[in-house]
């Protein structure tokens, strides 16, 4: 089991103590600062607070946290809730998964800092139910919050700031990392995402006004309340403060997590995690998890923050890094991806379901020998006619990863097809 990351900053000091697990232990390394210092302020200030701070949502999208906390309606007419997104479904993202395991009780001050900020009630933290572990620590984190005062009525001593927090168990689908599909799950409908407006600050889970945050989000904003906001923005980038968890995995001699500053260069990332194995050359890069376009080895020169990834044409996504060798076939990993998003497209948009399943149904005949010329137009075409034209982002997920691969590796496609075999026998099997 993996108890802390290979690389440690603020976030992940203690998770190599085990009792930091228990109320008792996240007490002593001064837990629960943070929201004495929200209850101390008025709610309003603490979203300008973590606003200000530019603590961007680290589960993908990377929104202004603070931000997204403003939405939320004034008054208490109607019962607010939280969301706390833990499904963590991208291939290649594993960090939130250790921080419910190693650091549950930063994940629930987060959350009872937010409920102060909005005024929300209720709070639901849906994990993905391949999680158990993650479950069962989160659940008895809970029950210990809550016996021990920092749930139920009047928080802190502080008349009218009640809070509960339930843990959900969602299903393993991909979509449902979607916050509105999210919230039809947690509901118990289809999980499938919902056309917007509305958005979920007015009509969110169970038709209540609803903010939901990645798991690692809420767990930073305990630190900001605590330490301040030069502190915090003295990590990472102007645009891009703080630290994350990168998830290394692939071709490295030490796979695993590193919380490294937002804005340390990829080089240094993948030098963290032990360099390519076996001293080959490095082929290819996804910087943030599959569905974001892969970066050729004569790119990753860059910084490790969207504002920087995005002018390569790709983007930091959950920070899931996957490295690839020499010996990578890059239509293999067209095959890879296109077969995983064909699988977990939910099937309400036609541009979606039949996208994904033409895309990996071309990918998979150019690599077992049966391309045409004529399929690399359509794999050129077919994305467009996915991006940006469904209810949700799934379909730009499905279109990216094959985008990439086609305007950096289109020379290895047209190889398959003219040799009509995979060039790439020692690559990895599919």
């Amino acid at each position: 089991m993996i108890t802390e990351p290979l690389v440690k900053n603020y976030l992940t000091e203690h998770y190599g103590d085990d009792s930091f697990r228990t109320l008792k232990g996240y007490e002593a390394k001064n837990g629960f600062d943070g929201l004495r210092k929200a209850v101390s302020m008025e709610p309003e200030e603490v979203v300008e607070m973590v606003k200000s701070s530019g603590l961007r949502g680290r589960g993908g999208a990377g929104f202004n946290a603070g931000l997204k906390w403003s939405f939320m309606p004034k008054g208490n007419e109607r019962t607010k809730v939280l969301v706390v997104n833990g499904d963590e479904s991208e291939p290649g993202s594993f960090k939130d998964r250790l921080i419910m395991e190693r650091g549950p009780f930063q994940v629930i001050e987060g959350v009872l800092i937010g409920a102060w900020a909005t005024g929300a009630s209720k709070s639901f933290i849906y994990i993905r139910g391949e999680y158990a572990y993650a479950i069962s620590v989160m659940e008895k984190a809970v029950e210990q919050a809550r016996a021990g005062g920092f749930l139920g009525k009047n928080i802190l001593g502080k008349k009218g700031f009640d809070h509960d927090i339930v843990v959900h168990s969602g299903a393993g689908a991909y979509i449902c990392g979607e916050e509105t599909g999210l919230l039809e799950s947690l509901g118990g409908k289809k999980g499938q995402p919902r056309i917007k407006p509305p958005f979920p600050a007015q009509h969110g889970a169970f038709g209540l006004p609803t903010t939901v945050n990645n798991i690692e989000t809420f767990s930073h904003t305990s630190f900001i309340l605590s330490r301040g906001l030069e502190w915090f923005q003295g990590f990472g980038t102007e645009k891009s403060p703080g630290t994350t968890m990168f998830g290394v995995s692939g071709h490295v001699e030490r796979p695993g997590l590193f919380e490294l500053e937002m804005g340390t260069p990829l080089k240094d990332v993948i030098a963290q995690a032990g360099g390519v194995r076996g001293g080959r050359a490095l082929k290819a890069v996804i910087p943030g998890g599959i569905s974001m376009p892969v970066l050729p080895a004569s790119q990753i020169d860059v910084r490790m923050a969207e504002e920087f990834l995005s002018e390569r044409g790709s983007h930091l996504g959950t920070g899931g890094v996957m490295v690839m060798d020499d010996t990578t076939c890059m239509v293999r990993v067209a095959v890879v991806a296109s077969y995983f998003f064909r699988d977990e497209s939910c099937g309400q948009c036609t541009q979606c379901r039949e996208g994904t399943g033409w895309i990996n149904k071309i990918c998979d005949r150019i690599e077992h020998g049966r391309g045409m010329p004529q399929d690399l137009e359509l794999l050129s075409d077919v994305p467009k006619l996915l991006e940006g034209q469904t209810i949700c982002a799934f379909a730009d997920a499905a279109a990216w990863p094959v985008q990439g691969l086609m305007r950096h590796f289109r020379s290895e496609f047209e190889q398959h097809i003219e040799q009509k075999k995979c060039p790439f026998p020692d690559s990895f099997e599919i």
